[in-house]
């Protein structure tokens, strides 16, 4: 049984809440001024639906990866099309995307948008052009996903926060585990974590700790993330298939993670699921069986 699912009872639905599609030989590459996948890297619809069943997944929420795809969410709705309504999409958008773009691409399953401050020639959120994309997506319904690392979140914050749209915050933040809880960047995510209005992704432990597996030393900050967004705001996800990473990473110790953080089974339900149910709209399956 999947570390995911210790309880002994059937299996329950739960989502993975970050993870990209990378199929190189039915959507090619179309961003290579930026960094590019290796095979290695990569992962079909196909191989996420292996690997989510034979670790007790039964959705996921399916982020175009800016490496490899840029703008182009072509690979993603693919995927998000053929799952039965167990996958939903966080696109990658432009300044330009209009009412229309959006209310298209929310017909075929998207419900966010990702703006990743790591990476050059990535959609920026400041200045006029970013608040008024924000203010679309308000109207939409959709959520602003922001990935950064350290201190990163105190440049966006005053315009994501102006903006009024519903944040999730990837990776934990992705906070310098040698500086403590103290630093400012993660004290603000704290704080916003109490206003309520934003969820954070317990995941990427294995981008920003300094200690092989299990990654003591992020333990005080998913404690601390646990405690100032509650359970109600807190999903779980694994980065599958670890994109930009240059170490071999396997699905089955990251999912062996949340156990430890969250001993308490009903804990852990309301990160794989009834959060994730909650925040991104997805939908119990009809039979308690991943999709083939």
């Amino acid at each position: 049984m999947s570390p995911l699912h210790k309880t002994g009872l059937p299996l329950e639905p739960a989502v993975d809440s970050h993870v990209h599609v990378l199929d190189p030989e039915r959507f090619p590459l179309t961003n290579r001024n930026a960094y590019v996948p290796g095979p290695n890297e990569c992962g079909t619809a196909h191989d996420l639906r292996a690997v989510l069943q034979a670790h007790g997944i039964t959705h996921a929420l399916l982020v175009t990866p800016f490496p490899g795809y840029g703008l182009d969410n072509a690979c993603m709705l693919d995927a998000v099309a053929r799952s039965e309504g167990r996958f939903k999409g966080v696109a990658l958008i432009g300044h330009d995307a209009d009412d229309r773009q959006l209310r298209t691409l929310g017909e075929r399953g998207v419900v966010g948008a990702r703006f990743n401050t790591r990476f050059p020639g990535a959609t920026s959120l400041h200045g006029k052009e970013g608040a008024t994309l924000l203010a679309r997506m308000k109207a939409a319904g959709w959520f602003a996903e922001v990935y950064f690392h350290g201190d990163g979140l105190l440049d966006i914050l005053p315009q994501l926060t102006a903006s009024g749209v519903q944040i999730v915050v990837d990776h934990c933040g992705s906070p310098d585990v040698d500086r403590g809880l103290s630093q400012p960047g993660f004290q603000a995510l704290l704080e916003l974590g109490r206003s309520g209005n934003a969820v954070v992704k317990l995941s990427g432990a294995f981008r920003f700790s300094r200690q092989s597996w299990p990654y003591a030393d992020v333990e005080p900050c998913v404690a601390a993330l646990i405690d100032a967004f509650t359970l109600r705001n807190c999903v779980w996800a694994s980065d599958w298939p670890f994109v930009r990473f240059p170490k071999r990473m396997d699905y089955g110790p990251l999912a062996d993670l949340l156990p430890r953080w969250l001993p308490d089974a009903a804990d852990r339900r309301q990160v794989l699921w009834e959060t994730p149910r909650r925040c991104f709209g997805f939908s119990a399956p009809v039979a308690s069986t991943p999709a083939r």
